[in-house]
């Protein structure tokens, strides 16, 4: 059993009453009454957690990226998010933050009180990106999102990877969000490639930096120092979109000048997290950026972590549970396997410390106490 803060423990017997973890102990007799379940030989460990996956986004009945003129009804688009839930679900993500879009909400209620199978998400409905608006219509904004019911703020500092990634917003606006955000009590999220991009949303004192391929070492120092969340990518995103290059093409900016951008930064992308966790007290998160055609693929990012960058596959996951469940907040009640916590548990076939493709290799899911995967 790998408890998610970094423990191991053999041969035990973890109690679950009710949505609660209540025990751990060597393993022994069965109290009266309980269900037995018997994960052999299996390595146990805590839902895993991505915290930066968009579960709205689909391929149509014609195999291109869904947008909003495509003909699709809402019913067909919200029935599309709840199968790629359940798809993350059943590959071992109990818990998810979507950034964003505004059906999110429907998604994250029905799967928390009306049965429907998937992982625990936190959105922030739709992302601010806006860079013409005025600081104050900024803070608005975010008042908006707050009354909406946003968990949490996304917003793009940047342009995306397949323009450039240039900073697009001007310091003084997000100092307006994340100011506004944090006297609000929400976090915020900050899409930022360039290194300017991510050295204004650090010094704006925005929670957690999204990318920053282009980051360099001082960027990197500074977000340690103020205890910036950082949250870079491996090779999930990149390797989706070009593996699914025929489904996207030729919508908004997926254009061959594009598709050559996210091909050249691959080894950029691994340089990149190489230099964060060699970064000293450097709080560096897990998320996979999962679009569409990516969804139940999530651990494919730790795998390349480990493999590529060079990460010890205890820390990879260790990002992905407790780590991930303290940056969103959450770590008083999921990300580890400890008495007390939500009964968010796994197993996989294998031992992921030795070899970390193991994640890819789920043969049982609780979720909250309940088994949706055996």
């Amino acid at each position: 059993m790998l408890d998610g803060r970094g423990g191991v423990q053999h041969n035990v017997d973890i109690l679950v009453t009710g949505n609660r973890i209540t025990r751990i102990a060597p393993r022994g007799a069965v109290p009266a009454g309980a269900r037995l379940v018997d994960l052999g030989d299996r390595t146990v460990l805590p839902g895993l957690i991505d915290a930066h996956a968009h579960p709205a986004w689909y391929f149509n009945r014609q195999n291109r990226l869904h947008t909003p003129s495509d003909g699709d009804t809402p019913a067909q688009s919200i029935l599309a998010a709840a199968a790629n839930a359940y798809a993350t679900l059943r590959a071992g993500f109990t818990t998810i933050q979507s950034v964003g879009s505004h059906s999110d909400a429907d998604l994250r209620d029905w799967i928390a009180t009306q049965g429907l199978p998937g992982p625990r998400i936190l959105t922030s409905l739709d992302p601010i990106t806006d860079p013409t608006l005025s600081p104050d219509s900024l803070r608005a904004l975010v008042r908006q999102r707050k009354a909406q019911g946003a968990d949490l703020i996304k917003l793009f500092a940047s342009a995306s990877i397949r323009e450039g990634g240039r900073q697009t917003m001007s310091d003084s606006q997000l100092d307006a969000v994340c100011g506004e955000a944090k006297t609000l009590g929400l976090r915020t999220l900050v899409h930022a490639h360039s290194a300017s991009s991510v050295r204004a949303a650090t010094l704006a004192g925005c929670t957690e930096v999204e990318h920053g391929l282009f980051a360099t070492q001082d960027e990197l120092t500074l977000m340690a120092q103020r205890g910036t969340y950082f949250d870079p990518q491996c090779a999930l995103v990149f390797q989706n979109y070009l593996g699914h290059r025929a489904s996207y093409l030729g919508i908004g900016n997926y254009t061959d000048s594009g598709f050559a951008a996210m091909e050249r930064v691959l080894p950029v992308a691994v340089a990149d997290i190489r230099k964060a966790l060699a970064t000293p007290g450097l709080k560096v998160v897990y998320g996979t950026d999962a679009v569409a055609g990516a969804d139940g693929h999530n651990a494919e990012d730790l795998v390349c972590r480990v493999q590529k960058a060079g990460e010890s596959p205890m820390h990879a996951i260790v990002a992905a549970t407790s780590l991930n469940a303290q940056a969103m907040g959450l770590g008083d009640r999921i990300g580890a396997i400890a008495p007390g916590l939500e009964a968010d548990i796994i197993a996989v076939e294998g031992d992921p410390l030795r070899d970390i493709t193991a994640l890819r290799r789920v043969r049982f899911v609780m979720k909250s106490g309940s088994v949706v995967r055996y």
